[in-house]
Parts: structure tokens; C-alpha cells; sequence
């Protein structure tokens, strides 16, 4: 019975984080390159004797399914999207170095190249400076070029390199989603991949499953009511235990 009871209170409390996960996906899932959250249950036993009887359900996060989404045509110049595996790498504020999937770029009021939040891209050598009144061109291997008129030249249309943004692709099993949904590896840094390329003029969509995450939550939602109706067992179990105690 004490089994029973702890088994299924921690299984209800991990089962209501699972649904609040499941709830978290579908509200991303027209958010841009968005990774859908995965989460598994696992009994854990507690070694002690004094609760020999107790075992506990525990939340054993998975991490996040890296199955690419749908590639969105968006004939922007500041839109690029990762094809096939890999990353693009930011800079934080702290300087540590994160990594997303989310090629929707902007170019600062400083001139900087950056993500929609603000994040500035990383670079093989630094940050990409992007000289004012230029148009922006990224090329597939990450390399952005800027086309201007050069400032007291009668040249036009000269050509510049600002910079090749780093594309990396470390093993999906280090990657671990941050509070802020970016990824980051335990070593700090990646070193940069050549094999990852970039689609110009696109971006990648959420791999969220709105079928397959509905099915779930409902799925989730018996769950639950199982573990609350094994508690009511467990309840009436104890009392009828108490009124055959009390008779003998």
C-alpha cells in the first residue's frame, strides 16, 4: 500500500509537468525552427531502509526531438535556414557561446548582424559588421557578403566580405534547451563544421505534431486520472485496515 501511494503521487505530479510540456510545444508550433520538448516517466527506488516500501516516479527529461521541420520560402535576404544538421552559433550577453536553428536575422542600429531576440551572430573570427546602406548576402556555406558604393570612390556595386557566420554540428546527445530555448553543449563551444550549409531566402517551420501532441495530451490526461484513482484505492484500503484493526 505505501508503494502504491508514493508510486502514484509522484506520478500524477510528473504527469501534470508532461501535460504542461506537451501544452508548451503546442504554443510553439508555428514558432520559428522550434524543437519539440520530449519527456519520459521512470521509477526510482528508494535505497534506505526505513523506506524500504517507498518508490518514487520521476520526470527523466529526453531533451528534444531534432527532426528537421519544413523549410518556408521567404525571399528575404536576411532569412537563412540550416539544411539538414547543424547549427548556427550566437553570443550571449555573458560571452558564452549558445545555438539555435532560428535563421530570421536583422542587422542592429550598430551595424551588427543578429537574431531577431538580439543575439549576436558568431563568426569564425568574431562578430560580422555589416557597413550601413549595404545589401546582405549570405551564401550557403555561411559567408555574408555586402554589396555598396565605396565612400569617396567612383566605383559601385563594390563587393565586401563581413564575415562567415559559424555553422556547427555537435552530437544532438550533448545538446541541452536552455530556459531561454537556446542549446548549449558542456564543453562551451563547438568547433565550426563545413559540411553544414545554409538555404538563403527561407526559413526552417516548428517540428511540432499538433496531431501527434493532442493524442498525447489526452493520453497524458487518463494517466492521470488512473494515479488519482489509485490513491482513492489506496485511501480506502487504510481505512478499511483501520476498522479491522480496531475489531480485533
Amino acid at each position: 500500500m505505501d508503494r502504491m501511494i508514493y508510486t502514484s503521487m509522484t506520478g500524477a505530479k510528473h504527469t501534470l509537468g508532461q501535460q504542461a510540456a506537451v501544452s508548451h510545444n503546442l504554443a510553439n508550433a508555428n514558432t520559428t525552427a522550434y524543437r519539440t520538448e520530449t519527456s519520459v516517466l521512470r521509477s526510482v527506488p528508494i535505497f534506505s531502509k526505513a523506506l524500504a516500501t517507498r518508490a518514487f516516479v520521476v520526470d527523466s527529461s529526453a531533451g528534444a526531438d531534432f527532426r528537421p521541420g519544413k523549410l518556408q520560402q521567404t525571399e528575404r535576404d536576411l532569412d537563412v535556414a540550416v539544411q539538414g544538421p547543424g547549427w548556427i552559433a550566437v553570443r550571449l550577453a555573458n560571452g558564452s557561446e549558445a545555438y539555435t536553428r532560428n535563421g530570421n536575422l536583422q542587422v542592429s542600429a550598430n551595424g551588427v548582424l543578429q537574431t531577431r531576440d538580439g543575439l549576436n551572430l558568431q563568426s569564425e573570427t568574431g562578430l560580422i559588421a555589416i557597413p550601413p546602406g549595404s545589401t546582405v548576402t549570405i551564401a550557403k556555406d555561411g559567408t555574408v557578403s555586402t554589396v555598396a558604393i565605396r565612400p569617396g570612390s567612383n566605383e559601385s556595386n563594390v563587393v565586401l566580405t563581413a564575415g562567415r557566420i559559424k555553422l556547427v554540428n555537435p552530437p544532438e546527445a550533448q545538446l541541452t534547451r536552455g530556459p531561454d530555448g537556446l542549446f548549449r553543449i558542456p564543453a562551451g563551444a563547438a568547433n565550426a563544421d563545413p559540411s553544414v550549409t545554409l538555404v538563403a531566402g527561407a526559413l526552417e517551420g516548428s517540428n511540432v505534431n499538433v496531431v501527434d501532441a493532442l493524442v498525447n495530451m489526452i493520453s497524458l490526461s487518463r494517466q492521470f486520472e488512473t494515479h488519482m484513482k489509485m490513491l482513492k484505492n489506496a485511501e480506502g484500503n487504510a481505512q478499511r485496515a483501520s476498522i479491522l484493526l480496531s475489531m480485533s
